[in-house]
């Protein structure tokens, strides 16, 4: 049975918005701690993310899982002695 919007947001709000604060609170601590040894490449991964997440486009789940996966390598299992 598919859920209304409504019935979404009605059982799921508050654990999105936990999950919010929690993003939040790291972008703080961040913010705070000494940014000279900072990997950009992994800081800009998580500010991509975000963007996903505030656009008007679908698949937001798909596209983040996307921006944070390798390109696919066809030798992975030698590279992994597999």
């Amino acid at each position: 049975m598919t859920r209304s919007a409504r019935e979404v947001l009605d059982q799921e709000f508050l654990q999105v918005r936990a999950k919010i604060l929690e993003v939040a609170s790291f972008f703080d601590r961040l913010s705070e701690a000494d940014a000279s040894s900072v990997d950009q490449r992994q800081l800009g991964l998580l500010r991509g993310g975000c963007k996903i997440l505030e656009d008007e486009d679908g698949e937001k789940a798909a596209r983040v899982q996307l921006l944070f996966s390798r390109e696919y390598d066809e030798g992975w299992r030698n590279r992994f002695d597999i």
